[in-house]
């Protein structure tokens, strides 16, 4: 699935600040896996390829994408394992790597990957660009998954049909629209330094989307119900939240701050960070502003703050529902591709990690055990050992990048 970009990105940006904190030894090749990671990005492009293009055996494809509804969708995607595209986890994916690139901009270039993380980036923010061809349309997918995924072929010979699937106000879907707002406006600065251009065509768009999505409420998978067996929805909330959050970031517009404050849910305290559950990140960007002290640590701000503090406490197991461990200390969310919710939290840690230390403050958890930004960095880089030896079998989860 389409979770395996958001794994191997949020791994190896974690893995990244390891290598530049030097907490690691000088044969673990973690510079190299995050060098593969973004090939991978380029083995799973859709349509026709640049001249640049890394991965050689892959091929044009999909050049007829969005032909059925008039519209060119082609570009973006695959969904990993097979030849579809849905809008909804990769939006998300595209909202990951924008914050990966915005916070480790200085890391990536010293290591030289910046230029490719921001060509992998807009490889999926020019195709959801295509994909909100009007304010309130947005195509949310590509093919038939069903006959998809009766058929093994590659993309480049495929012949399975391609219809376009898309929300509108008849057939809304706030989910989809506000996650896809949060990847443009995450994206926007990412973009900013290089291209303003470009980042104010992004932010047009993630304006126009948070408008759709607030207007037309409703979960995307009972408009496009052939996602709904592979991506369904458990709501909209956190997704509204999550694109206030990375709109006021990118504008400063007190539009968005209003709404994170006048929000009647926060998310409380969550158990996963994930594709179809955004709270924390939401939790995590209002805590920035707390400790930049651009809003008051008070009221809803500070339960967004508090929030995302309970969740990195019971992930160092310091909390009062703390995350279970395997025996060799992976953290263990969920039985189905664990490894996704791992990485997505170990990214947030060490992302607060940052802020923690920008603010020279420190975490106190229920118990009264102090956290300090190390601890975090600590439990992140953790995580990212097991994904790479997988103790005690000393098996590797990410294979073919480091000896075992």
């Amino acid at each position: 699935s389409s979770q395996c970009f958001i794994t191997i990105k949020s791994i190896c940006i974690v893995l990244l600040l390891s290598i530049t904190c030097g907490a690691v030894s000088a044969n673990s090749n973690y510079g190299e896996a995050l060098t593969k990671s973004l090939l991978y990005f380029e083995a799973q492009r859709s349509g026709k390829l640049p001249l640049d293009q890394r991965v050689i055996w892959r091929g044009d494809s999909a050049l007829r994408d969005g032909s059925d509804a008039h519209v060119d969708l082609t570009g973006g995607y695959y969904d990993a394992g097979d030849n579809m595209k849905f809008g909804f986890p990769l939006a998300f994916t595209t909202t990951m790597l924008a914050w990966s690139s915005v916070e480790m901009e200085s890391q990536l270039k010293a290591h030289q990957e910046h230029g490719n993380t921001l060509a992998a980036l807009r490889w999926a923010t020019d195709y959801l660009i295509k994909a909100h061809p009007e304010p309130n349309v947005l195509y949310g997918q590509v093919g038939d998954a069903n006959l998809d995924h009766a058929c093994w072929m590659r993309p480049e010979d495929m012949t399975t049909p391609r219809p376009s699937y898309r929300i509108d106000p008849q057939h809304p879907g706030a989910d989809l629209a506000g996650e896809t707002a949060a990847a443009m406006a995450a994206a926007s600065l990412a973009f900013a330094p290089s291209d303003s251009a470009y980042a104010k065509t992004l932010i047009s768009h993630a304006k126009e989307l948070f408008e759709f999505a607030k207007d037309y409420p409703g979960v995307y998978h009972n408009s496009i119900p052939n996602a709904g067996g592979f991506y369904p929805s458990s709501g909209y909330e956190d997704e509204l939240l999550w694109a206030a959050a990375w709109l006021h970031r990118a504008t400063g517009d007190q539009t968005y701050l209003d709404h994170l404050t006048q929000a009647s849910n926060s998310g409380g305290a969550r158990s996963v960070f994930a594709w179809d559950d955004k709270f924390l990140g939401a939790q995590v960007l209002v805590a920035k502003l707390v400790f930049e002290g651009k809003v008051k640590n008070e009221g809803k701000m500070i339960e967004y703050k508090s929030m995302a503090e309970q969740f990195i406490c019971n992930c160092a197991q310091k909390g009062f529902n703390n995350v279970k461990k395997t025996p060799g200390g992976l953290l263990w969310f969920l039985p189905w591709d664990n490894l996704q919710y791992t990485a997505t939290a170990s990214f947030a840690l060490a992302t607060y990690a940052k802020y923690l230390e920008a603010a020279q403050t420190s975490i106190q958890c229920p118990n009264g055990d102090v956290l300090q930004a190390s601890d975090l960095l600590n439990l992140a880089r953790a995580q990212v050992r097991q994904a790479f030896v997988f103790f005690p079998f000393k098996l590797n989860y990410v294979l073919r990048i480091l000896k075992t």
